[in-house]
């Protein structure tokens, strides 16, 4: 269990060397690898997600860590399972006002936020580039949702949603200050 942590451990530290981007640009890697119905990979498709997205884990790790995420037993890698063992561990309260940001900009309340959300929520006339005409309000939205959308597909899932803060979450030692950022950046 050990050399499995250790890989865990070293992949998660290459993705934090590439900031709050680092997890989100593997995670859009790996799903465009995924078998679309199972959100699951073989370990030849994990190997060539590794290296597509420029992470140096030898065969033997990614197959540690390929074991250690597949909860089927069936020698792939469940994507969800391996996210969660990927993120910094966070704790319960970081978990928790990130959740509550994910729910005000989840007007819908289904579970995902989309342009159609972010009217009302975000104000994209204070933009610079909607201010010079440049952007209109979608181009605005579409590219605040491109900060957290890992697939590119125009929906942010709670999934992405903590992925992206998880990375911004292991560069900030205070639980208190985290949560007051947050706090302060979604308004709540």
């Amino acid at each position: 269990m050990e050399a499995v942590t250790k890989a865990i451990v070293k992949l998660r530290t290459e993705c934090l060397e590439r900031g709050a981007a680092g997890i989100k640009g593997l995670a859009r890697h790996l799903r465009i690898l995924a078998d679309e119905k199972s959100q699951s990979l073989d370990l030849e498709g994990f190997l060539k997600g590794l290296q597509d997205a420029g992470f140096s884990l030898e065969r033997e790790e990614a197959q540690q860590i390929l074991s250690l995420c597949d909860k089927s037993q069936n020698g792939t890698l469940d994507f969800t399972e391996f996210l969660e063992a990927l993120r910094p561990p966070m704790s319960e309260a970081r978990k928790e006002v990130i959740g509550e940001a994910f729910q005000k900009l989840d007007k819908t309340g289904d579970g995902l936020v989309t342009v159609e959300d972010l009217q009302g929520v975000y104000q994209s006339q204070a933009h610079p580039k909607f201010k010079s005409g440049e952007w209109t309000e979608e181009q605005v939205f579409r590219s605040f949702l491109d900060s957290f959308d890992s697939d590119k597909d125009g929906k942010v899932t709670a999934e992405e949603f903590l992925n992206y803060y998880s990375g911004i979450s292991a560069s900030i030692e205070s639980d208190e200050y985290f949560v007051d950022m947050l706090k302060a950046a979604w308004k709540l």
